[in-house]
């Protein structure tokens, strides 16, 4: 028996898109699981079926174009990438000189910055008292010959890898153009030095056009939400025909209502092809700048942790100055590390003086230290005699 008409107005048709078999009635449900059993018509073969949360590459270029010259050590599907070593270059860094100069005078603080440099951290330090500044009695102050060394080699690398997108009205540029140009025989300016960037390219003459194998050419898929049959659970009453125990207002009590993401149309875009049938694939290519640090502190022995300096400016830089083995053994690893991959396009390497003073003090006969680092004099110490806990409510 069929379902009274409740006065909703049938699915619109479209011409081109099969509908519900004449006679069916759109309001009735196959059960309470959704999207319900595929409509007859839509059954793939006409219009394929297609997991678009999870959309496979589709496979790159014709058969004709997968042995494109110099690319042969891609992958045809799409699923591998092709990473050409770069140019060949001369021989490796050579030995560095050893610095000349050992004797670098410190700059030292005053007892005077010491004490105002501990004052300034207490005052921010809601439980900290400041009766130990005022009354301490400071008994040595030792500076430390502290520095920092960094190599910084700024690399590009370049890799390649099958694309495919929906076909637009750009002219193709297939390998009937000429053969197709190396990665590394393309030039491309690169940004500043030592600022990170990243560029993709197609590869001249590698285009191809095909068929998409999502819709094969049609341009639709069956809609993923209703599959296929232009009704879905409805979203008001979860598919209970029920709201605030009456009859659902927005299903009229059938459980269903009309798929918002194909209109009731039964199909939807495919997404491989953006609707149009067929598709472009072309090699891409991906340049890669990347500045690639290497930090040295050598240990001080001063019971200084060290992470504190990667937040302080430096006093001191030296952009040019002779380094010591430190730079050597930087310089041969990162010539290893990316000699292989990576084109080196520059290096440069700093020394930088981090100012440094371990402060020892007496305080009602207790002896205790703190530290005064970076040129702002910043303070660190985990032994101030004055402290309280307190609760703020």
């Amino acid at each position: 028996m069929e379902a009274p008409n409740s006065g909703m107005m049938m699915q619109p048709v479209h011409p081109g898109y099969p509908m519900n078999p004449v006679g069916a009635n759109p309001m009735m449900l196959q059960g309470p699981n959704y999207p319900p059993a595929m409509n007859p018509v839509m059954a793939p073969g006409f219009y394929p079926l297609v997991n678009t949360n999870a959309l496979a590459p589709q496979a790159a270029p014709y058969p004709q174009f997968t042995n494109i010259p110099g690319y042969e050590g891609m992958s045809d599907d799409g699923s591998g990438k092709f990473l050409p070593p770069p140019p060949v270059v001369g021989p490796g860094p050579d030995a560095l000189p050893t610095p000349s100069n050992k004797d670098w005078t410190i700059p030292s603080i005053t007892q005077e910055m010491a004490k105002q440099a501990l004052l300034d951290y207490v005052s921010g330090q809601c439980c900290y008292g400041s009766s130990p500044v005022e009354e301490m009695e400071i008994q040595q102050m030792k500076p430390f010959n502290t520095y920092r060394y960094r190599l910084e080699t700024f690399t590009e690398s370049r890799s390649c890898e099958w694309v495919t997108k929906p076909l637009t009205n750009d002219k193709l540029d297939g390998p009937s153009n000429g053969p197709a140009p190396q990665p590394w025989d393309i030039i491309l300016e690169p940004p500043a030095l030592f600022h990170e960037e990243t560029k993709k390219q197609s590869i001249p003459h590698t285009s191809s056009k095909k068929e998409c194998e999502e819709c094969h050419g049609k341009g639709k898929i069956i809609c993923q939400k209703c599959n296929g049959n232009g009704r879905v659970k409805c979203e008001t009453c979860n598919g209970t025909g029920r709201s605030a125990g009456e009859e659902c207002s927005n299903c009229m009590g059938t459980m269903s209502q009309g798929c918002k993401t194909c209109n009731q149309t039964n199909v939807q875009t495919c997404p491989g092809c953006a609707g149009k049938g067929q598709v472009v694939s072309y090699i891409e290519m991906t340049v890669a700048w990347k500045n690639n640090l290497y930090e040295f502190i050598p240990a001080q022995n001063s019971e200084f942790p060290t992470d504190l300096f990667k937040k302080v400016p430096p006093l001191v830089n030296f952009p040019d100055a002779s380094i010591n083995q430190a730079s050597q053994t930087a310089v041969q690893q990162h010539y290893s590390q990316f000699i292989s991959s990576c084109r080196i396009l520059k290096q440069r390497q700093t020394i930088e003086w981090l100012p440094l003073t371990k402060v020892e003090y007496n305080w009602k006969g207790k002896s205790c230290k703190y530290f005064v680092y970076g040129r702002e004099n910043k303070v660190e110490t985990k032994d101030y005699p004055s402290t309280c806990c307190c609760v703020i409510l």
